[in-house]
Order: C-alpha cells, then structure tokens, then sequence
C-alpha cells in the first residue's frame, strides 16, 4: 500500500461524512421552514355567548358584599346559588364578593338553553352586606336572541339599591311569546319572591 492510497481512504471517509451532515443540515433546514405551517394559529373569531336569555347582575368593585341571582323560567323552579340548574336555566356564576375571588369584578350571569313562551322572574337577594354597611348599587340586565346565529338584544335593564342583609327584590319580570319575542307592555317589577322557593 502506497502513500497516495492512504490518502484516498482518509478523503472517501472524509466526502461520505460531508454528504451526510449536508442531508441532515437539508433536513432540518426543511422541518424548520414548515413548522410553522404544521398548527397554523387560530384565527381569534368572536364567538357568540351561549344561552338564549341572559341575565347579568353587576355590582360595584369596591364593595364586598355577596348579591345573589334568581331566576325564574316559565313552568320551572327558580335558580339561584342553592339550585344552580332548572329545566330552561342554570346559574353560571355565584360571586362571593371578595371570598375567594382573585378578580375585582363583582358579577352573575344565568343562561337559558332555549326561549319558551310565558313569563320570566328576575330578583336580587343581598346575602351578606358589606363590612362598610353602605346601600349596594346593582345592575341587572336581561338579553334574549331567538337562535345561536343571532345577536343577543337587550330587553330590559334597570338599576336597585340594596340596603340590607336579606333583602329580596324583584329586577323585573316580562314575557316572551312562541318566537322569543318579548310581548310588549310586560315588563314590570312587582314583587314575587323566589329565594324560597329555589331552596
């Protein structure tokens, strides 16, 4: 064996070593230019909220107090935090005020699963009053849409004070025909309690 033919071996060894970290650099090179395209993002779609009729209960944040939902359905037991679902309702939300809640946002929100003809309660309770024993302002507002593909439309919205512990009241109360339109001169607060009837 010569010296040339020592030579020729190194460089053979040398060549197939290149040709394959080339491969495997093209390689890589292709799976970093399609990664991205693999799990494209998600285009950010506003979805519409679930539920038929909505009813939402804000109060300020700067008052910890515990204001409760109820809600009524025609035909149906009233939902609130001791009965979260009913037959048409279920209550998605029971803010404590400050207890355990990591948000500063004080809010309920009950939803419907569809639209029935009859009449629809609305009331606030004040569980617990704040340390600060101050009225608690609130904000009740209801929201109907006939199918998922529509918009939701305000139907009735109103402000209260509560002023006690255990105080009840009625937000309102109105009346939605077949086709989940609200009948017209139904909207109306008079008093009908449903804490105790959701027990």
């Amino acid at each position: 064996m010569t010296e040339l033919d020592d030579i020729d071996e190194g460089g053979g060894d040398t060549v197939f070593r290149d040709v394959i970290l080339l491969a495997l650099s093209g390689f890589v090179a292709v799976v970093l230019l399609l990664l991205p395209h693999l799990n494209p993002p998600l285009e950010a779609k506003e979805s519409p909220p679930p539920g038929n009729v909505v009813v939402e209960l804000h109060w300020p944040a700067e008052i910890d107090a515990d204001v409760d939902l109820w809600v009524e359905a025609p035909g149906d037991r009233a939902v609130g935090y001791s009965n979260k679902g009913g037959r048409l309702f279920n209550l998605l939300r029971d803010d404590l005020g400050r207890f355990l809640d990591i948000t500063q946002i004080n809010y309920e929100v009950a939803y419907s699963r569809g639209v029935i003809p009859g009449e629809y309660v609305v009331n606030v309770h004040l569980y617990r009053q704040g340390p600060e024993m101050r009225p608690v302002p609130i904000t009740i507002v209801a929201s109907v849409k006939k199918n998922q593909t529509d918009r939701l439309r305000r139907i009735a919205t109103t402000k209260l004070d509560l002023t006690f512990g255990g105080e009840e009241k009625t937000a309102f109360r109105f009346s939605m025909d077949r086709d989940g339109r609200l009948v017209t001169g139904s909207i109306n607060s008079l008093f009908k309690p449903l804490r105790s009837e959701g027990k």
